[in-house]
């Protein structure tokens, strides 16, 4: 996995880089509780909003709705409250009341729309391929340290129905996607090597995570991205999707280190040490957890408590 450049970016370049009123996004999916590694994101995203003047928009990913449970949604939205940490559009309280516009099981039309736009282009195709076919021909990327399952266009030219009960699947023509990241530099990606025709829709109705990011970045306005280095791959494939639904100017990307729980496996929502529910119970604070993660980060020397109202320091 590529690694950033440094900690922080030249904060007179980005806001160089955003309009004039830029919007980012912290988008949880509750599969799990929030652990240290979602706060480390959070870090990023509310200082860096905050420093470079954008707002900050919540975003629950529910877009699997065999692994999300509101459960761990109302969890993770008790947990950013008790944090400090209010988002500016779709705050905690609207995601309370019922439907929201900021959760993705509540944008399905949105989904349909885009993926009827693709359709109409010619980009579409049904697929019946399960996860055993699509093993069967996993290769290693050489563009990323990751290994990831790549289509190898089995069902591309069968001409089965666009149905439900079926996948859909984007038609990933050759050619390189370049954009700058604010802390990587600049990046070069091939999507049709990477990952070959993108799977948008599963045979079980759920929009993919790589097809919803897109279409939400691009129709909620999102001009800057901010999330983890396990993301950097996925980035090129979503700047083409929305350069295919008509997105003329694509955001602004940064893409920060994670906490690790080992040189090669990231803290997960397994890991109940770093759980902000377990470290609740412990005694800790909120100062506290968001010290914890900005130390563990290093952006700061010790894990001196942080006070929710001072992360965009840590970026000044």
């Amino acid at each position: 996995m590529a690694h950033p450049a440094r900690l922080r970016p030249d904060l007179a370049l980005l806001r160089a880089g955003l309009p004039a009123t830029p919007r980012t996004r912290f988008a949880p999916a509750p599969t799990g509780a929030l652990h240290l590694g979602h706060i480390a994101n959070a870090i990023y995203v509310w200082g860096l909003a905050r420093a470079a003047g954008a707002r900050v928009l919540l975003r629950i990913e529910d877009h699997d709705r065999q692994r999300c449970q509101p459960a761990y949604e109302h969890a993770l939205l008790e947990d950013l409250e008790w944090l400090g940490l209010p988002a500016d559009e779709f705050p905690v309280s609207v995601y309370r009341e019922g439907p929201c516009a900021g959760r993705q099981s509540d944008r399905d039309a949105q989904y349909r729309a885009a993926a009827a736009k693709l359709a109409g282009d010619g980009l579409l195709f049904a697929c019946d391929c399960s996860r055993r076919d699509l093993e069967a021909t996993m290769r290693s990327d050489a563009a990323s340290d990751d290994r990831e399952l790549h289509y190898a266009g089995r069902c591309r030219e069968r001409g089965l129905p666009l149905e439900e009960g079926v996948g859909w699947r984007m038609r990933m023509a050759p050619g390189e996607e370049t954009f700058e990241d604010a802390l990587c530099g600049r990046q070069r990606q091939t999507p049709a090597q990477q990952c070959g025709d993108l799977l948008i829709r599963d045979r079980l109705g759920n929009w993919s995570y790589q097809f919803a990011v897109a279409v939400d970045d691009f129709l909620q306005d999102i001009t800057l991205v901010i999330r983890g280095l396990d993301l950097l791959a996925s980035t090129g494939r979503q700047l083409r999707i929305a350069r295919l639904l008509g997105r003329a100017a694509p955001p602004v990307f940064l893409h920060h280190g994670l906490l690790m729980q080992s040189p090669t496996q990231k803290l997960s929502k397994a890991d109940g040490a770093t759980g902000v529910r377990e470290l609740r119970a412990a005694g800790w604070t909120a100062p506290r957890v968001l010290g914890e993660a900005a130390h563990r980060l290093g952006l700061q020397a010790a894990p001196s408590p942080l006070a929710a109202d001072a992360v965009e320091q840590l970026f000044r």
